[in-house]
C-alpha cells in the first residue's frame, strides 16, 4: 500500500509538472480552490496508476516488436496511449483532466512525465520503495 501511495504521489507531481510545462495538456483548471485543485491531481494521479498497472502491462506486450525494433522509443507512444487513456477516463468521471492532440501533445506530455517521473525515483531514497 505504501509503495502505491509513493508512486500515486510521484505520478500526482509528473502529471502536474506536464500539465504546466506543455501547452494542451489541462489539469484541474476548474478547482476554485487550493485544496480541490490537489485534490483532483491525487484522484487523477491515483487512477493514472491503476491505469499503468492494468492496461500497460498489455500495451507493452502487444507493442514488444515495435519496442525492440526502435530501440526502446515506442515506448513514448505507449506512455502517451495511457495519458490518453486518462485523459478520455477523467472526462468519463468528470474530472478536470484533459489531452487536446493525441500525437504531439501527448507524446511530449509522455516525455515530460516519464522524465519527472525517472527524477523523482533517482532523488528517492531506495529503502521507501522496498518497504
Amino acid at each position: 500500500m505504501r509503495n502505491f501511495l509513493i508512486k500515486t504521489g510521484i505520478n500526482a507531481v509528473a502529471l502536474w509538472i506536464a500539465a504546466i510545462v506543455v501547452p494542451g495538456i489541462t489539469l484541474a483548471q476548474d478547482s476554485k480552490t487550493t485544496g480541490a485543485k490537489v485534490l483532483t491531481i491525487i484522484v487523477i494521479a491515483a487512477v493514472f496508476g491503476v491505469i499503468n498497472a492494468v492496461v500497460k502491462p498489455i500495451a507493452n506486450f502487444f507493442s514488444f516488436p515495435l519496442i525492440i525494433l526502435t530501440l526502446g522509443l515506442f515506448t513514448f507512444v505507449v506512455n502517451a496511449f495511457m495519458l490518453q487513456i486518462l485523459s478520455w477516463l477523467s472526462d468519463t468521471l468528470g474530472l478536470a483532466f484533459h489531452i487536446n492532440d493525441f500525437f504531439w501533445t501527448a507524446i511530449l506530455g509522455a516525455l515530460v512525465v516519464s522524465f519527472v517521473s525517472m527524477l523523482i525515483n533517482l532523488l528517492l531514497p531506495d529503502h521507501l520503495e522496498q518497504r
